[in-house]
């Protein structure tokens, strides 16, 4: 069984939640149920779909999870160039979120090719 804290992609997605709920603190008021909280859930989302895949005892299955983090790992990049925009993010803040995006970006997706080679592998000699 998979331990998801051991997971790269999993480590630096879950240091990412916290950036952008460090980040999203000062967001307006107006924001909270907005750009805010649509953010925290995409950052939330990432850690949370690597930790539920992993337990999957079937590589498609954690394959899908990982898919679904991939696709919020694109929403959260799209919403923090959205909050720079804005001028709710600092260009330093908006700098090093945006650097910590791309690294579970890449992460993730050198996770989804490793595992879909697995299966491959497996359905190969099954």
């Amino acid at each position: 069984m998979r331990n998801f804290k051991k997971i790269r992609a999993w480590q630096l997605a879950d240091d990412l939640a916290v950036a952008v709920y460090e980040a999203t603190a000062g967001f307006p008021r107006n924001e909270q149920f907005g750009l805010t909280a649509q953010m925290r859930r995409c950052a939330v989302s990432v850690a949370s779909n690597i930790a539920e895949g992993s337990k999957r005892r079937h590589n498609p299955d954690y394959l899908r999870f990982l898919d679904i983090a991939n696709g919020s790992v694109a929403e959260l990049e799209y919403q923090v160039h959205l909050a720079h925009r804005l001028k709710y993010l600092s260009e330093e803040r908006y700098t090093n979120l945006a650097a910590k995006v791309e690294e579970v970006a890449r992460t993730l997706y050198g996770l989804i090719v490793y595992v879909e080679g697995e299966t491959h592998s497996r359905n190969q000699t099954s």
